[in-house]
């Protein structure tokens, strides 16, 4: 997990800068910034989401997992956990769980995360979360800079996620088939396009309670491969 280790410090060490520039950035610069992170996000979200190759089984990942994160309460988890960071750090920043949750969404709701974490969980190579950690280091400064300092406390939930995805191949040891990956990147991008409505402030959405769904979306195209080779093993 040298990867998602470098990543998390990548994180702190670019949310610290970047809360030493919020003393001096003025809220009409903050303002433009994030409209423009907000343009950048719906982009890259439509963008993975358009190689979409089993809609059915997209639409109905969405549903449930929203279903299931609305039953857990994963949005209000998550609020409970930022105030309860807020209280502990004696934050005054009203941004604070806004910050963790948008920054955690950005940095882990990508192919670069996905594809990165099973490379790294199959043994291969750390160079993807390696390059992403630079990425996310830029990110980080400017985030923090409009946001505060909940953007530094996302590197909780990321090490989470990202190394959860890494224990979990791992684990498996074997190869991920590459039909699932893509559709995991597709759901992941249509989250990101909701993220991007949200920094926008066209809609805000409890996006958090969508994570289920890229859960859900791995059994379904696991299933709808192994039925095929099923029905291929049939006789005739």
């Amino acid at each position: 997990m040298i990867g998602t280790m470098v990543n998390a410090v990548a994180v702190v060490a670019g949310s610290s800068i970047g809360l030493v520039l919020k003393k001096n950035m003025p809220e009409k610069y903050q303002a433009i910034y994030f409209q423009a992170v907000g343009l950048f996000t719906l982009l890259l979200g439509v963008k993975m989401s358009l190689d979409i190759s089993a809609p059915l089984l997209v639409v109905l990942s969405l549903v449930l997992g929203g279903f299931i994160g609305m039953m857990l309460k994963l949005n209000e988890k998550t609020e409970r956990m930022g105030d309860f960071i807020k209280a502990k750090t004696k934050s005054q920043n009203d941004r604070f769980t806004e910050g963790i949750t948008t920054a955690f969404l950005l940095f882990c709701i990508g192919s670069m995360t996905i594809v990165g974490a099973i490379e790294e969980g199959l043994g291969k190579t750390s160079d993807l979360l390696l390059t992403k950690s630079l990425m996310d280091f830029f990110s980080s400064i400017m985030l923090a800079s409009g946001l505060g300092i909940g953007v530094l406390f996302s590197f909780i939930p990321l090490l989470i996620f990202q190394g959860g995805i890494t224990l979990l191949v791992s684990l498996a040891g074997k190869d991920i088939p590459a039909a699932v990956i893509t559709e995991i990147s597709v759901v992941g991008g249509i989250i990101l396009i909701g993220l991007g409505l949200s920094l926008l402030k066209i809609k805000k959405m409890e996006l958090i309670n969508f994570l289920p769904a890229l859960l859900l979306i791995c059994l379904f195209v696991w299933m709808k491969l192994h039925f095929a080779e099923w029905k291929l093993m049939l006789p005739n």
